[in-house]
């Protein structure tokens, strides 16, 4: 027979462990939504191609909206921080795993 063991702990932060947390809370949130949008305008190009096939104005929609690649994605950190200082100051495996979540 097996026995399952559940242990609970409390963690009490110091103010700069909670900032820390804070911040990487934050920036995990603004990858996610940074590529979730690109994601979404990749989407929204190839309704508008659709509609106009349908319309008659185009005669194939030869758009292939691919959906967000994992490692393409985690490649395209390292340019976002220099774009955005503020993601420097937090672990990059946390920003790594948002990506991977999305995808």
């Amino acid at each position: 027979m097996v026995v399952n063991k559940a242990y609970k702990f409390r963690i009490y932060p110091t103010k700069e462990q909670l900032v820390l947390i804070n911040k990487t809370f934050g920036c995990s949130r603004f990858v996610y939504n940074f590529f979730l949008g690109k994601q979404k305008e990749k989407d929204a190009y190839w309704y508008i191609c659709e509609e106009m096939k349908q319309n008659g104005q185009l005669p194939s929609n030869e758009w292939k909206g691919s959906f967000v690649n994992k490692y393409a994605t985690i490649k395209e950190l390292p340019a976002l921080k220099k774009e955005y200082s503020f993601l420097k100051e937090v672990d990059s495996i946390a920003l790594q795993k948002s990506v991977e979540n999305l995808a």
